[in-house]
């Protein structure tokens, strides 16, 4: 019986960890994901276009 005891947590915890990283992947995007890829399309826009401007006038 000491198989059983010492086979048990890791057992507990392998299937906690594989509930807790598939909610995380079920959860992840979302109705914010867009906005925040918009977000950050428009930063890399800004330093892109700053960057060109900076490049023009040397």
């Amino acid at each position: 019986m000491d198989y059983v005891s010492a086979i048990v947590p890791p057992l507990v915890m392998a299937i906690f960890f594989t509930c807790v990283i598939v909610t995380m992947i079920k959860h992840q995007g979302g109705a914010n994901k867009a906005r925040e890829d918009a977000a950050v399309d428009a930063a890399f826009a800004q330093a892109e276009a700053a960057r060109q401007t900076a490049a023009k006038d040397s």
